[in-house]
């Protein structure tokens, strides 16, 4: 009787903790997609090129502080429950993206109270993104984003070491959104430009993911813990 009562609390505290991590998930997703739009100077004096490629005053997005985590959950949650269980975690990310997208523009083009009037051009310039950087940032989550659970999940039965696996997946699938991103939301035509934005904040987003290495190793441990 007692053994049966340890078993159904083990198993409801191991859906606790993914939950959690779920939850986490989807919160960093949105605070990503809410404040990325903002970009802080990393180097405003510093200046460097790669032939064609000039790159001046180093500058990166806020979300360069969640997109790390976001893809590091993705590693805890397969080590501990698998890669289906991700892919289901990453829907879930992905429908609430679209869905943020889909309510920031019926709710910036409702019309105004004359109590919030004052407010309503500021309330529009933070919430109504264009429609095509709204596209790029859905596209660009949906593609890294199962392309490090597809990456991770493959590494995991040929290489031992969680760390290498982590930041390999983590650096080719934030490669992919960084190049993706960029591109789709900003291309005029000047690929030297676009690759001047992306090389930077590429980097920026791989030391990043080695800083917040110890978090999934810490992650890991935590979620297999009973």
């Amino acid at each position: 009787m007692f053994s049966f009562f340890k078993k159904s609390h083990e198993a409801t505290t191991q859906e606790t903790k993914l939950l959690a991590l779920t939850g986490l998930y989807v919160f960093c997703i949105l605070l990503a997609e809410i404040f990325g739009i903002k970009t802080i100077p990393v180097g405003d004096h510093i200046s460097f090129g790669f032939g064609p490629i000039f790159i001046r005053e180093l500058k990166v997005s806020t979300a360069i502080f969640l997109l790390p985590l976001i893809f590091s959950i993705n590693d805890i949650v397969i080590e501990v429950w698998g890669k289906q269980t991700a892919k289901t975690i990453y829907r879930i990310g992905l429908i609430s993206i679209i869905g943020l997208a889909l309510f920031s523009f019926f709710a910036t083009h409702l019309p105004t109270s004359q109590l919030f009037s004052g407010s309503e051009a500021a309330y529009d310039a933070i919430f109504s993104q264009t429609m095509r950087i709204a596209i790029a940032s859905i596209i660009a989550f949906a593609v890294s984003d199962l392309l490090d659970i597809a990456i991770f999940a493959r590494m995991r039965a040929k290489i031992r070491t969680l760390g290498v696996r982590s930041n390999v997946s983590n650096i080719l699938s934030q490669f992919v959104d960084t190049t993706l991103f960029v591109y789709l939301a900003f291309f005029t035509g000047s690929h030297a430009m676009i690759w001047g934005i992306i090389l930077p904040y590429w980097i920026f987003k791989c030391c990043m993911s080695f800083i917040t290495t110890p978090f999934v190793y810490l992650g890991v441990k935590w979620a297999k813990k009973v």
